[in-house]
């Protein structure tokens, strides 16, 4: 009976050296391959016209977003992202960026996502100049120094993000009497649908954003 005992303990000792073995080499996998827990190494090498997206980035945002490097194994796939955010969060619309960087950060809030809380987190504090939006933001738009117009939008994208099935021409109707132009409810409304969708991607893949974003714009 003593033996045996001995024997399973000498054998969940064991195991549990392997699992924190396996725990530490997919660690290191995830450093030198993949912003990701998928093993999804970027293509090598990258195309002229990637190499040259991604040195631009570097040059003017002082690092490449891991989300772009995460979608670098396939270059099709990165080329269509990049072209749906461009579209979305830099294209001409009646949002500021300001404001689509805030429904990025509202809805990401509302899906607890790490990565496009710490990365459009920066990106509002940086936009807004104040950093204690940036936080509010993050823990709970309702205690941000919000105005009506900010309200309502950030109210639609939350509902949105939470019951869409539910959003009646009475809910477009406040952002109408926000300021809102039809176009503009188009736009928030995409924006929030985004961010729906690239925060599942990111929780999903345990996808990281880069430490750079962390301390940056904080006053």
């Amino acid at each position: 009976m003593q033996d045996s005992t001995i024997i399973a303990n000498m054998a969940a000792t064991c195991n549990h050296t392997f699992l924190e073995e396996e725990t530490v080499t997919q660690d290191a996998k995830r450093q030198s391959n993949s912003p990701t827990a998928l093993n999804l190494p970027m293509a090598q090498p990258l195309p002229e016209q990637t190499q040259k997206y991604f040195d631009i980035c570097q040059e003017k945002l002082g690092l490449i977003p891991n989300v772009l490097k995460a979608h670098a194994f396939d270059i099709e796939k990165l080329n269509a992202f990049s072209a749906l955010y461009n579209n979305i969060m830099l294209a001409d619309s009646g949002l500021s960026k300001l404001e689509r960087e805030m429904i990025a950060v509202t809805v990401s809030s509302e899906n607890k996502c790490f990565y496009c809380l710490t990365a459009h987190g920066a990106a509002v504090r940086e936009l807004s100049g104040d950093p204690a939006l940036g936080e509010a933001l993050v823990m709970n738009y309702r205690v941000a120094d919000l105005s009506m117009r900010q309200r309502a939008m950030l109210d639609f994208a939350v509902q949105v993000t939470k019951a869409s099935a539910t959003v009646e021409e009475s809910d477009r109707e406040v952002l109408r009497q926000a300021g809102f132009s039809d176009r503009d409810i188009w736009d928030i409304a995409n924006t929030a649908a985004f961010y729906n969708m690239t925060n599942r991607v990111a929780s999903s893949l345990d996808m990281r954003p880069n430490p750079e974003y962390h301390a940056q714009h904080r006053g």
